[in-house]
């Protein structure tokens, strides 16, 4: 009988570690967000252990490490390059929200103002570095071979009027940029975390509806068990939508 009860024990104790899912998330906004999926899968079921990173290089690696089941804090361009480079399995499950990115300047109001040879500031890695490039282009201030390409460098820029010298630095730092350049394109969640709102305090946006939708990301070898569509269900509630609204105003947006 006694070790019936050992082995029944030890069932149920796996079964318990089953439904405990680790999800990796940049500070901020990112850890706001799951904080409420967190509070949502524990009334369905599942227990979330969030798990906080200060930069965007760590939380795939995690993953594709077994260090983590899930992690939500890209889009899906950045995960496509990070793949191409590692060759990791990781695949996206769901879209999550929107967040249109802007462009921030302490000394002027409009892009059309920025004198000849103005510094601008923007993310080192590839796809977020697309990302600022493109939201000059949208305005008009560069002009990109394709400005559909979220793959677009500083080689790409076919027309540059005003000589504008650009700055690639680490998407964390690009908030203390600030300070020293004229422009700088600051991906929402450190913008937020640097006390910045991009609804309001943006000189320029880009639209609602491109590529850069957040997702949810898990190795492929998991992408059919279960807590993934549990995962992904607690994210898409209206207890999230309503807390989204509430706290972001309309920096960070719902896509279901």
């Amino acid at each position: 009988m006694f070790p019936l009860l050992i082995a029944a024990a030890t069932v149920l104790a796996g079964a318990a570690h089953a439904e405990t899912i680790r999800v990796g998330v940049t500070a901020g906004p990112h850890a706001e967000i799951t904080d409420v999926v967190k509070k949502v899968a524990a009334e369905r079921g599942l227990d979330i252990k969030v798990v906080e990173f200060t930069d965007y290089v760590i939380p795939n690696q995690a993953l594709a490490l077994k260090d983590l089941e899930a992690n939500s804090f890209q889009h899906e361009p950045y995960l496509k390059n990070q793949i191409s480079k590692t060759g990791w399995n990781i695949v996206k499950v769901a879209n999550t929200i929107a967040s249109p990115q802007g462009v921030y300047s302490l000394k002027y109001k409009k892009l059309s103002e920025l004198p000849e040879g103005a510094r601008v500031a923007i993310a080192n890695d590839p796809s977020n570095g697309a990302r600022g490039l493109m939201i000059l282009a949208l305005h008009g201030a560069i002009k990109l071979k394709d400005p559909n390409n979220v793959t677009s460098t500083i080689a790409d820029i076919t027309d540059n009027p005003k000589k504008l010298r650009f700055v690639e630095l680490d998407a964390a730092q690009l908030p203390r940029s600030l300070q020293d350049v004229d422009v700088v394109s600051i991906n929402n969640n450190y913008a937020v975390q640097a006390g910045l709102n991009p609804a309001v305090d943006a000189i320029a946006r880009e639209a609602a509806d491109g590529p850069w939708v957040n997702i949810i990301a898990v190795r492929d070898e998991d992408k059919d068990k279960p807590w993934v569509k549990q995962l992904a269900d607690a994210y898409r509630s209206e207890e999230v939508k309503a807390f989204l609204d509430k706290r972001f105003k309309g920096t960070y947006i719902a896509t279901w």
